[in-house]
């Protein structure tokens, strides 16, 4: 009677403390839980502060004299847009197939291709004494034109990819692309209107930039851990790796073919080769549930790491060539 009474006070005991521990695990888990939801909020609201500081930065270095300029001939301008928006959603579509990217990786990459240029092609054109001008009215009008472009080749190239084009949603992002026109009209009017602000603005919102992508990769390392690593799949890696290298070897042998100056050639693989990333995480990331996302907001930053350490090879070999080369 005695060993009954032991055991079933043992399994008293031994139940009370099994209960104590699940319920610690459970305000421990909802506590992780709830800081996640806030940090992945913080990151949502983080990452459109940083589109919009980006946008009027951008605005900031459009002239509309030189726009004008470029619209009445149109060439260049033709070439460089038609090269954006022709190779890179049609070389992130054969990745996509090539690596039998899932579903979700696919549109990943997708929105990437379909992405318009962004400010650091206008960066590396000047550092491959290229045609900035030209740079800077490409990113506007590639910009200008996602509205449309962005939404239409998603659209095309997600009905080559089984189960995927009902996951696009194409109303968000067409409100992200208006996100991004409005901002950037803003820095144009800036420069416009008063533009002795416009150089301290540009100054100001890159070095805004810069602190908010820390912030984020803070948050981003902090609520997600070692879960980042599940976007560097072996098929990812090698897609971010060769788009910006094709886009850049692309976009120089098509202004070529059409008889582009060197200043011009090099500009356009410059614009061709670089996608808006910070349009394409914000995408990502506030469009798409994070149950449905995961991680894979990640992929545009492994995707821009690479697209300068290769523009900077480009420039490095650029600049040798240009001190080796007989005067």
């Amino acid at each position: 009677m005695h060993q009954t009474r032991g055991q079933i006070g043992n399994h008293y005991f031994s139940l009370t403390g099994s209960l104590c521990f699940e319920r610690d695990v459970n305000i421990t888990t909802s506590k992780d839980s709830a800081f996640n939801e806030n940090a992945d909020k913080a990151i949502r609201w983080a990452l459109i502060v940083i589109l919009f500081i980006t946008m009027v930065s951008l605005g900031c270095t459009m002239e509309i004299s030189k726009i004008k300029n470029y619209l009445i001939k149109p060439k260049g301008v033709a070439i460089a847009v038609g090269a954006q928006y022709g190779i890179m959603p049609l070389t992130a579509f054969c990745f996509a197939k090539l690596f039998q990217l899932s579903p979700m990786e696919s549109l990943s990459v997708l929105i990437c291709g379909c992405c318009p240029g962004g400010n650091l092609s206008n960066i590396f054109a000047l550092a491959l004494e290229g045609d900035m001008n030209l740079s800077i009215v490409m990113t506007a009008c590639s910009t200008a034109l996602g509205l449309g472009m962005m939404p239409l080749l998603l659209y095309l190239y997600s009905q080559g990819i089984s189960n995927l084009a009902e996951s696009v949603p194409f109303t968000s992002i067409t409100i992200a692309l208006i996100m991004i026109l409005v901002p950037c009209g803003i820095g144009i009017l800036i420069n416009y209107r008063v533009p002795q602000y416009s150089k301290i603005i540009t100054q100001v919102g890159l070095a805004l930039l810069l602190i908010s992508c820390v912030v984020i990769g803070v948050l981003a390392g902090i609520s997600d851990g070692g879960k980042i690593f599940k976007v560097l799949s072996h098929q990812l890696i090698a897609t971010a790796a060769l788009m910006p290298l094709i886009g850049f070897i692309c976009g120089y042998i098509l202004s070529t073919l059409f008889s582009m100056n060197a200043p011009c050639r090099r500009t356009v693989s410059m614009e061709v080769g670089c996608q808006n990333i910070q349009l394409c995480t914000t995408i990502l990331k506030v469009a798409f549930p994070a149950e449905l996302i995961g991680q894979l907001y990640f992929f545009p930053i492994i995707y821009i790491l690479f697209q300068i350490v290769e523009a900077l090879i480009l420039i490095v070999l650029f600049r040798c060539h240009q001190r080796l080369r007989p005067s």
